[in-house]
């Protein structure tokens, strides 16, 4: 047999062996996926554009399409329970935030599913249940450059509470949103203990601050100028800044986020698609996807083209269950909507 016809057949070998090739295990699944119906039903709450260049890679490696219905990460949850609860699961794929995620996954909403894209994430990513946690979402003061000057901006979370501030804040309503919640319930970490936090949250709620679903719309606003400063993503930095925005964030050295995972359904009606959709999403090229417009993904050697992100020293948030959930959320509306 000639040495080139060898080496060919060791080199097809190899392909079809290697996990995640689209030669092997991801070969199988669009296969089964295109008899399927050829399109992944994916519930979730990260942004439209970053699902959009998802989708539109996946639809160009593999011609699968991508039907994405987004929310927050609490509409989210219920909508999956619901629809699991009535026995009618329209979802493949649902990522979000970890902690719903979790609930998500022990009310028998979700599947353990072991993608041979995780084998590239660090161990203390990975989560037993739900895999990688192949992203954090990182939560700080972002500000519009255009009209706040960057030495006018604050540069601590107590600085928000000045005068100058008033009536230019925005931040997402941690009443009905599970992130803003667990991030206020964790500000302590990054602000000196317990009584100074609980005293700072009371001003800000005081300043009368605009409040909006989540922290996706609290970035919105900042761009558009109506509420030029808030917490939201520092994300947004990049994102609407490839759109000509001029946005920035307040370097607070210690910054909180929340881990997102993605899990398939517990019944999807398209599981050979679901599958090779997380196998693609937290693959290296999805990753990239990600990070180029703002996103910490946890992936080594994959980083966001955000200024500073080298310095940035992140807190994890405090865990919590769903009743604790339940009492934050109704001691932050006291606070914030009935003062």
């Amino acid at each position: 047999m000639p040495t080139v016809k060898i080496f060919s057949m060791i080199w097809l070998a190899v392909l079809f062996a290697l996990p995640g090739s689209i030669y092997g295990q991801d070969a199988k699944l669009i296969e089964g996926a295109k008899k399927e119906g050829g399109k992944v039903v994916v519930y979730g709450s990260i942004e439209n554009d970053t699902m959009d260049l998802i989708a539109a890679a996946l639809k160009k490696k593999t011609g699968l399409e991508t039907e994405f219905w987004r929310s927050s990460s609490t509409k989210v949850m219920d909508r999956v329970l619901n629809e699991m609860r009535t026995g009618k699961p329209l979802y493949d794929v649902v990522l979000t935030n970890t902690a719903p995620m979790e609930f998500m996954f022990n009310e028998a909403a979700l599947a353990k599913y072991d993608s041979p894209s995780a084998k590239s994430f660090p161990k203390e990513v990975i989560h037993p249940n739900l895999g990688p946690q192949y992203r954090n979402s990182v939560i700080g003061i972002v500000y519009h450059a255009g009209i706040i000057k960057p030495a006018e901006a604050p540069k601590s979370l107590e600085d928000l509470l000045k005068p100058q501030y008033a009536g230019k804040l925005v931040i997402p309503d941690a009443s009905q949103h599970t992130t803003t919640a667990q991030w206020m319930a964790s500000l302590h970490k990054v602000m000196g203990g317990k009584e100074k936090a609980d005293k700072f949250l009371r001003d800000l709620a005081a300043t009368k601050p605009l409040l909006v679903e989540s922290l996706t719309p609290a970035g919105e606003r900042i761009t558009t100028g109506e509420r030029p400063i808030g917490i939201a993503f520092l994300k947004n930095v990049v994102f609407y800044g490839k759109k000509g925005v001029p946005l920035d964030y307040v370097r607070l050295g210690k910054f909180m986020g929340d881990g997102q995972a993605v899990a398939i359904g517990a019944k999807p009606p398209h599981p050979s698609a679901g599958k090779a959709f997380v196998d693609f999403f937290i693959g290296e090229e999805g990753l990239k996807l990600m990070a180029g417009i703002g996103e910490f993904v946890t992936r080594k050697g994959i980083y966001p083209p955000l200024p500073d992100a080298d310095k940035i020293e992140l807190v994890e948030m405090i865990d919590m269950d769903k009743k604790a959930y339940a009492e934050k959320m109704a001691e932050y509306r006291k606070i914030f909507l009935q003062n």
